[in-house]
């Protein structure tokens, strides 16, 4: 298990950078092939990504997190990052998102 701010191989990936947000345009919204898409391309990032909605926030690797959200379309969701990639990562994600997941 790793401490706080820990990456997985126990690197000290600092604290999370500002936040981005996002607006859901797809019209199935953030269900599960948008969200394994997300968790797909987040994985190819020295990062650690948060993904937020209201109160609830959720480890922007991990499909069921991602699903528990529930956005539908017109939702706004909040994304943040750490690590040597984090900014890298919120670029991609965040034009992900603005791409309807390639769906649309």
């Amino acid at each position: 298990m790793t401490g706080e701010g820990e990456g997985a191989d126990g690197r000290d990936m600092g604290a999370f950078g500002p936040p981005r947000t996002a607006l859901i345009q797809n019209r199935r919204g953030l269900h599960a092939r948008a969200a394994a898409k997300f968790v797909k391309l987040a994985a190819e990032f020295d990062a650690e990504v948060e993904v937020e909605r209201g109160d609830t926030q959720v480890n922007g690797q991990s499909i069921m997190g991602l699903m528990m959200l529930a956005a539908a379309i017109g939702t706004s969701i909040t994304l943040r990052a750490k690590g040597p990639q984090g900014e890298q990562a919120l670029d991609a994600l965040v034009a992900l998102v603005d791409r309807k997941f390639d769906e649309d």
